[in-house]
């Protein structure tokens, strides 16, 4: 399967905003935003063009792929879904977006990024409701038990990741068990409950809808 292998750092810089790509380092001045925010490339730092209409769009779809690491083709099949479902487009895209299993994973604080979380899942260390999933694009949904595996259990960089991320709180439409390394989902998640991301979902929905 097709992924992005470039310079993460380069793609906060692209959007002006910190999409915590790298786990902690995004939370020191090594981060890019901190030490470089001007866009990437030769003329970065000279050119500021002014955004409007399609590129505004573009920007805010591109914000939003790069944030939860998903594919264009992912991503426009999401936003189909989210079209056809019940609710408002933009909200119902956001909520299966944050549903997915690695950002469940990154929300209990399995991994410090949404790349290392999908790495635990893609190795195979997750259980849903005691069957093991290794599909990071999986939806959860309410009253799902997500739990680390017992052979995963002492897995080093599942334990650092967890020691790393101690400071991070739980969205309130999740449940931690940090002891057991296993979360509930409690409920669908509220547009108020991503208040974090920074993003106006309207304009992805006009994006797609021309």
């Amino acid at each position: 399967m097709a992924k992005y292998n470039g310079p993460k750092c380069r793609q906060c810089r692209r959007e002006g905003m910190k999409l915590f790509l790298k786990g902690e380092r995004c939370h020191t001045e090594k981060c890019a935003i901190e030490k470089r925010n001007f866009p990437p490339g030769q003329h970065g730092k000279a050119r500021k063009p002014k955004i409007v209409g399609y590129g505004l769009q573009l920007r805010e779809k591109q914000k939003a792929r790069r944030y939860y690491g998903v594919l264009e083709s992912q991503f426009r099949n999401l936003f189909e879904k989210a079209n056809k479902a019940k609710g408002v487009t933009g909200e119902v895209m956001l909520n299966m977006l944050e549903r997915r299993l690695d950002n469940v994973l990154y929300r209990m604080g399995l991994g410090t990024s949404r790349s290392a979380a999908r790495q635990v899942v893609r190795h195979g260390h997750v259980n849903v409701n005691g069957r093991r999933v290794n599909i990071p694009s999986y939806t959860v949904k309410p009253n799902d038990i997500v739990a680390i595996r017992d052979g995963a259990k002492k897995n080093v960089n599942i334990l650092m990741s967890m020691e790393a991320t101690a400071h991070q709180p739980t969205p309130p439409w999740l449940e931690m068990d940090r002891e057991a390394l296993q979360g509930k989902i409690l409920g669908i998640p509220k547009r108020e409950d991503l208040v974090q991301i920074q993003l106006n979902e309207q304009l992805i929905v006009e994006l797609y809808s021309k």
